[in-house]
């Protein structure tokens, strides 16, 4: 008897250890399981992050004549938009496109990209109010305002039907307004570039638009400190292409 219990407690201390060194095996699998999990959750964040920093390809300019009408986001992300003519934010008070886009000639492009660059040094960037003008838009402005003061005879055009005008102001890297003497298309005194009688912030950012647009091909109109024509585009015939909306 004494030796049938002695091999009972036996097989009991046997089958207690076995029980402990199979939950501490259990254990030890699931770290490793754990383990050879990790690097592929590190490589699906990576990842991600990867895919959230990819940036967009733009579309080459190389070997495109400089007289062809493109669409400037298809080359550059760098610029803001505020296309006032597709909207009835405008001193006509109606929408005269069917769709907000800006279209310029090849070269006038070339000219806003480095023109652009060197804001971005001063912490600014391009916002467009407008761009290349249809002709036949031109001649719905004239009937709405015909008035050569505030709108281009559609017969003779405007340098904006050339595809070598641009209506701009600045703004931050952020998007942030950057104060200049009035709204876009504001027609009075304080709109001029000979008009002094503004504060100093304001002169300043008036006189960095000017400067660097006339820096890389652009001349001023007096009395319209957002308006900028690209040098030479007013011998460019009037064109009349209009870009697809859908």
């Amino acid at each position: 008897m004494k030796k049938l219990f002695f091999t009972t407690k036996t097989i009991i201390v046997l089958f207690l250890n076995l029980m402990i060194f199979l939950s501490c095996k259990t254990e030890a699998s699931k770290k490793e399981t754990a383990k050879e999990e990790e690097p592929i959750e590190k490589i699906v964040a990576d990842s991600v992050r990867i895919a959230k920093v990819v940036k967009p390809q733009f579309k080459s300019l190389e070997g495109i004549a400089d007289s062809t009408f493109v669409r400037l986001a298809d080359y550059s992300d760098g610029f803001a938009y505020d296309l006032r003519y597709a909207t009835d934010n405008n001193f006509l008070k109606e929408q005269v496109y069917e769709c907000g886009e800006c279209y310029t000639r090849v070269k006038t492009v070339k000219a806003l990209l480095k023109a652009n660059e060197e804001f971005k040094k001063h912490g600014v960037k391009i916002k467009f109010y407008d761009c290349y003008r249809p002709n036949s838009v031109q001649y719905k402005m004239w009937k709405i305002v015909p008035n050569p003061q505030y709108v281009a005879n559609p017969v003779k055009g405007s340098i904006h039907n050339k595809g070598g005008a641009v209506d701009i102001t600045l703004v931050t890297l952020e998007g942030e307004e950057v104060k200049m003497p009035t709204d876009f298309d504001f027609f009075g005194k304080r709109a001029y570039h000979d008009n002094f009688d503004l504060p100093q912030e304001i002169l300043d950012n008036r006189k960095l638009l000017k400067e660097t647009m006339e820096k890389y091909g652009f001349w001023s109109t007096r009395t319209e400190w957002w308006h900028y024509n690209l040098q030479g585009a007013s011998n460019d015939p009037i064109a009349n292409f209009k870009w697809n909306c859908e």
